[in-house]
């Protein structure tokens, strides 16, 4: 018998779960359907930046993800505590991004003098919007529903697109995060979609090595979407990648609140993994390639400073990378 979602996701348990979101019937998600020969590949874009806007806007960190055809994978980290932080204001201008509100929140926002019973309606509603916006499930629906409606539109029916609502995992250790997480950026060299995860499109690690890059591609996107009005306004600061930590040390995950490995020991593992042959995927990444550093031409000290100085200058908007020559 199906357990309830709430036993299933518990942040005192874990903060950290693998989600699955997979199409119901055989059209695509994305990719090219072999058998109409039709392409959906653009829809990965909006998958990719609708889980980037939505991690801005929740209490929610998106540690890797992948855009395949007709699935994508995400594993993310629940920090509900954030929201605590927010003041009524904030919690109102990252849910009105998404929904309007109620009547009562818009005069609220407007500046309309409200009286004593309204302001505490307004109260009330607050703590519900602050408790969705660290919601899983929220997140969720909020990223499924738009794909679905979007989808169904461009494929002229109706009906269900998604299998179910999502598939959760909960993953207990760091062994197991990590593990996910490299499962998930293989996915696409798994598939034979791509050959190295440097050029895996729509997976974390391809947009963690240009990071700048899609964050100013991003930025133009939200203002279309704004202007489009599937997002209603959006002045949050867009949130990276949950980084990787800076410093050595046993409590290093705890103290940075970061992943629990370096930035350069997790492209090395990836970039080995993806090279054991699988007896269950059909590809793998070329062995006789170098290795992932030497194809980006960065040493692991270059690296390392590379993805330091992106974190203290991402805040600001810059990133520069230096490759050797």
């Amino acid at each position: 018998m199906p357990r309830a979602r709430k036993h299933l996701v518990c942040v005192s348990d874990t903060p950290y779960y693998h989600i699955t979101s997979r199409c119901v019937r055989r059209a695509f998600l994305c990719g090219v359907d072999k058998h109409s020969g039709k392409s959906y590949e653009h829809r990965r874009s909006w998958i990719e930046d609708r889980i980037r806007v939505l991690s801005s806007l929740f209490c929610i960190h998106v540690c890797a993800y992948a855009v395949m055809s007709n699935h994508y994978h995400l594993v993310v980290k629940l920090a509900p505590k954030e929201s605590e932080r927010w003041t009524n204001d904030e919690v109102l201008r990252r849910w009105t991004a998404i929904f309007r509100g109620p009547l009562l929140i818009q005069r609220h926002q407007a500046g309309e003098l409200l009286s004593a019973a309204e302001e505490d309606t307004v109260a009330s509603i607050v703590r519900v919007f602050r408790d969705r916006l660290s919601s899983l499930s929220w997140f969720m629906k909020c990223l499924n529903e738009p794909i679905a409606r979007k989808a169904n539109a461009e494929d002229l029916c109706t009906g269900h697109f998604w299998e179910a609502r999502f598939h959760s995992q909960a993953l207990r250790s760091d062994a197991a995060l990590l593990a996910a997480m490299a499962y998930v950026d293989l996915n696409p060299i798994r598939a034979q979609i791509a050959r190295t995860p440097e050029e895996s499109d729509y997976t974390s690690i391809k947009a963690r090595l240009a990071e700048d890059e899609y964050k100013e591609q991003l930025a133009q996107t939200i203002s279309a979407m704004v202007d489009r009005g599937e997002l209603n306004h959006f002045d949050t600061p867009i949130r990276p990648l949950m980084p990787f930590p800076e410093l050595e040390g046993k409590q290093t995950n705890e103290i940075m609140g970061g992943l629990p490995m370096r930035e350069t020991a997790y492209l090395m593992l990836v970039d080995h993994t993806g090279r054991v042959v699988n007896s269950e995927k059909r590809g793998r990444i070329d062995p006789t390639l170098s290795h992932i550093l030497e194809r980006l031409k960065l040493s692991a000290e270059q690296w390392t400073a590379a993805s330091t100085a992106f974190r203290q200058h991402y805040r600001n908007g810059e990133l520069r990378l230096t490759k050797t020559a």
